[in-house]
């Protein structure tokens, strides 16, 4: 009887090898057909992404040969009172070394010596593109920096980007009633601010570029 009873209980082998392979060949056609899912899923992604992304728009090149940049013999003129020379200076150095070589007029450096400074002056702002004014107490009491300001006003009267204030060590009240119409840069940080100063001579560079196209086509 005790040999009979062990008999009974004692499992078959054929059966659970043979749930163990139902098992593994249940459970692999799902895991392939989830990978498959997961491929098509992603394949199907990828080409959603792919339909709908737009190639970007490239920048136009203001060094090209016949970029209308070279119309003028300056990229960007400086209008400083005498006591700024020295951050000036480093401001210049800063535009010239960027890759696209900013020409700065510097008067100090680029006037032609026994010219008159009127003469000078009205030269240096109708050969330029862009026109930096660095706004400071000194700035606001020399006469010569607001008679280049307002020539520079006369030249572009409309805020077309090409006048750039900067105010440093000047309060708001004390901004130019001439420049009300045209934003500032804040010179807080010198390191941002010339980088402000950078952008915004190379996006009205860019844009120049962009209406010369256009006017070709």
């Amino acid at each position: 009887a005790g040999w009979f009873r062990r008999l009974l209980h004692k499992p078959k082998p054929s059966s659970v090898e043979s749930l163990k392979s139902s098992h593994s060949a249940s459970s692999s056609p799902s895991s392939s057909s989830s990978s498959s899912a997961k491929s098509s899923g992603s394949s199907g992604t990828s080409l959603a992404t792919s339909s709908i992304s737009l190639s970007p728009v490239s920048a136009p090149d203001i060094s090209a040969s016949d970029s209308p940049r070279w119309d003028k013999s300056y990229d960007v003129c400086i209008c400083h009172s005498e006591g700024d020379l020295e951050l000036v200076e480093e401001l210049v150095s800063y535009l010239e070394g960027q890759p696209e070589s900013f020409r700065c007029f510097l008067q100090l450096r680029d006037a032609v010596a026994g010219s008159a400074v009127v003469t000078e002056l009205c030269d240096a702002v109708q050969n330029s593109h862009c026109w930096v004014m660095l706004i400071t107490p000194g700035f606001l009491q020399d006469p010569w920096c607001r008679y280049q300001m307002h020539q520079a006003l006369a030249e572009a009267p409309m805020a077309n980007g090409r006048t750039i204030p900067v105010l440093k060590d000047v309060d708001r009240k004390d901004y130019p009633r001439e420049l009300r119409n045209i934003y500032y840069i804040y010179m807080a940080l010198k390191e941002k601010s010339f980088r402000q100063i950078r952008d915004t001579v190379m996006r009205y560079l860019q844009d120049l570029c962009r209406s010369s196209t256009k006017r070709v086509e």
